[in-house]
């Protein structure tokens, strides 16, 4: 089978490797649309591991079912999450199924970005999802990141009426637009180095736009009636971005750590104004099984703009080029790879 066998973000190759073979208790599905995520970019994380197929945000179809596998059949469509969690340790015992030591090491076999991919036991056991007939192949694409906003939001307790301050407007941020937006929020605020992404911001529920630059205390407040925001949530992983997060916050407020700094980032923290003004600051990775199965719901009911979104489909032998946008960050939102294109 063909997969882009990822090297670095400005070497991602069509190369051949053999398709999976399965074990009884396993699935082979082929991959229909597989998107690229910001995280799939981050060199600094990604290259230590190259070479290596990347890809998690998947949909596909079944065509090869173990003989010990009841629950799943031939045909059907599917999202498997990469990713699942043991359900018994004292972290999802308490809800805190994303720092899951099994969540952290289970994967499919190899990655979202080739024609077909295997799926172990423990994934076919409580990570793979059939898609109901209003999902699209598209739609599925967008489950796991929508699941991971979707935590992130029920970690930071947004609520209605809330001012939400977005930093940084590509994928990530936009979903966390739109999803604050369907949520009741009341001014939506976001910030981005490109003009192109404010643009989507706007369309896809951000009130006000601002460019990274011009981001500062009193620039919040003259579009907030004199006030700072309620909720900053940061897309964007650098130290500028949690800086302004940190200024634009108002006193009772929330910061929401959504995007990583690179190991070995630190910034002074201005832990008096922390204390003093009783914010809190919290960080959050990946979706836990509840947030799946409501990111399913939610685009089952149609409550989100998510093919709107989509800015480029390409075939396997195009995404090196799909990973050069989404790394540089200026002319797409959401790329998505059909490996049988």
């Amino acid at each position: 089978m063909r997969v882009a066998m990822y090297y670095n973000n400005r070497d991602v190759r069509l190369e051949e490797m053999p398709t999976p073979r399965i074990g009884a208790d396993e699935l082979l599905v082929k991959v229909l649309a597989s998107g690229i995520c910001g995280s799939d970019v981050m060199e600094w994380y990604r290259i230590k591991k190259a070479p290596r197929v990347l890809g998690h945000e998947i949909a596909g179809e079944i065509v090869e079912v173990g003989k010990e596998v009841k629950n799943y059949k031939v045909g059907d469509r599917v999202f498997v999450s990469h990713h699942v969690p043991c359900n018994t340790c004292e972290y999802c015992l308490n809800g805190f199924h994303t720092l899951c030591d099994t969540l952290r090491t289970t994967n499919f076999d190899p990655g979202g970005f080739a024609e077909y991919l295997r799926v172990p036991r423990i994934n076919v056991d409580r990570g793979v999802f059939v898609l109901p007939d209003e999902i699209s192949l598209e739609d599925g694409v967008f489950i796991e990141p929508l699941a991971c906003v979707l935590r992130g939001q029920r970690l930071a307790r947004l609520r209605p009426g809330q001012t939400v301050f977005i930093i940084g407007s590509g994928i990530s941020g936009v979903l966390h637009i739109a999803l604050a937006r369907a949520s009741g929020a009341g001014r939506i605020i976001a910030s981005d180095i490109s003009e192109y992404r404010l643009k989507a911001a706007k369309q896809f529920g951000a009130d006000e736009t601002i460019l990274a630059k011009e981001v500062n205390p009193a620039k919040i407040r003259e579009i907030n009636q004199g006030r700072l925001a309620d909720l900053v949530i940061i897309c964007a992983g650098a130290i500028s971005a949690y800086t302004q997060a940190l200024q634009s916050v108002n006193r009772g407020g929330t910061v929401l750590c959504f995007a990583p700094l690179e190991p070995g980032l630190n910034f002074v923290f201005p832990f008096f104004d922390f204390w003093n003004d009783g914010l809190t600051l919290m960080s959050t990775y990946g979706g836990s099984p509840l947030d799946i199965t409501t990111a399913i719901e939610l685009i089952r009911a149609q409550r989100l703009p998510l093919r709107e979104m989509i800015t480029h489909r390409l075939p396997l032998k195009e995404a090196g080029l799909g990973f050069r946008m989404v790394a540089e960050a200026k002319d797409s939102i959401k790329v998505i790879i059909e490996p049988h294109r």
